[in-house]
């Protein structure tokens, strides 16, 4: 497949031109002009670059990915490793952030809750990032934690007291714990995103809303693993998901 008919692709399915984001998305780092073999992963370490070096990707497909709003924008160190990487094998860099988090079918979120079985009923936030939704049948939070940690292979973070029973809940992927306080005025029971931060918890006791914290890595493996299979059994390529364990 050419590099601009995957790009355009890619631009038109996650409707890139209508985010705002921290970071550009689409083709950060140009390649060969032509794709076949496409490693995925969750960030474009040096590890993951390594990885689709040795098994001669055309591209790598990644959530997250460089240029991040605020960095240092020298070329040194680390940076410049990895650019001498993908340059040096002449491997293609495609990054999409908020738009795979916000994809209703193959984003973060909803693969999320097509993991778990939740079912999704509206979104809140910023660009309607944070989904809303409900449990199929009512929990408490400590059987909710534990169906979270045999499904993504981690035990979260919980807030709140492990007897409460959860039926609403609103969820984001990822670093979205600064949605915390609009997911509670929602009406949820429960708040499910990657990371915490110091005010997480004073939030959750203020606010009676139970907070599970899965995981940043965690939560969004499904995303870019979607979008890769989506591509494979539209354009025929040959597209393999690298995991890089990530504890955080």
């Amino acid at each position: 497949m050419e590099r601009a008919a995957l790009q355009q692709y890619l631009e038109n399915l996650l409707e890139v031109a209508r985010f705002k984001d921290y970071c550009p998305n689409g083709l950060q780092v140009e390649g060969r002009a032509g794709i076949q073999r496409v490693v995925c992963g969750v960030t474009a370490s040096q590890a993951l670059l390594d990885a689709a070096v040795a098994r001669q990707a055309d591209a790598v497909l990644v959530h997250h990915g460089y240029f991040w709003r605020g960095e240092d924008g020298r070329i040194t160190g680390l940076r410049r490793r990895r650019l001498a990487t993908l340059i040096t094998h002449d491997i293609n860099l495609f990054a999409y952030h908020l738009p795979l988090d916000a994809h209703p079918e193959l984003g973060n979120n909803a693969q999320l809750a097509r993991l778990m079985g939740w079912e999704a009923e509206g979104r809140f936030g910023e660009q309607d990032i944070g989904w809303l939704g409900r449990l199929r049948q009512p929990l408490t939070l400590g059987a909710l934690a534990r169906q979270a940690a045999a499904r993504l292979g981690r035990d979260p973070l919980m807030l709140g007291d492990e007897n409460q029973l959860v039926r609403r809940i609103a969820w984001c992927t990822g670093g979205a714990q600064g949605y915390f306080e609009q997911a509670a005025a929602c009406g949820v029971d429960c708040y499910l995103s990657g990371e915490a931060s110091e005010p997480t918890t004073h939030l959750s006791r203020e606010t009676g809303v139970a907070y599970l914290g899965l995981g940043h890595h965690a939560s969004e493996r499904y995303g870019v693993q979607a979008l890769g299979a989506h591509l494979a059994e539209c354009f025929g390529l040959e597209v393999e998901f690298v995991e890089i364990d990530n504890p955080v």
